[in-house]
């Protein structure tokens, strides 16, 4: 009997507490091309926001302000990382490697080529060239 994942449990969403929504809402629609969707009814201080692969990312609007640290990110992957980058100089969002080189990529053990950013509320997120492919 398996016992790993024995329920199926899938990625739903992540939580992230932002400063001003519509800023933020702004960056992962415009940076990231994320969508907007319907918030569940829960009020103008909630944005909820989905990925190409329908993984969601909930804004919520508060004063708190939760420690950033870059071993704590957001990943996503694209196998368009060279097409991204460049999209991200053309839009002046300052990138680095996990060592903090800024404006440059670093390759993991496994190959993988990947890119650290922050958001407008100084979340990390990672973005690399992972098929994440199940092995």
């Amino acid at each position: 009997m398996e016992t790993q994942n024995k329920f199926g449990l899938k990625k739903d969403h992540d939580a992230l507490l932002v400063a001003n929504l519509e800023v933020s809402l702004q960056f992962y629609r415009d940076i990231l091309g994320f969508k907007e969707i319907y918030n569940a009814g829960l009020g103008e201080k909630f944005k909820w926001i989905k990925a190409a692969n329908d993984v969601q990312i909930h804004l919520i609007e508060s004063e708190e302000k939760p420690e950033k640290n870059k071993g704590v990110h957001l990943a996503f992957n694209t196998p368009k990382l060279d097409d991204f980058i460049a999209f991200l100089r053309n839009n002046n969002v300052a990138f680095e490697n996990s060592n903090g080189t800024t404006d440059t990529t670093n390759t993991r053990p496994d190959g993988v080529l990947q890119i650290y950013f922050q958001d407008p509320d100084g979340y990390w997120i990672e973005v690399n060239n992972s098929k994440l492919e199940d092995f």
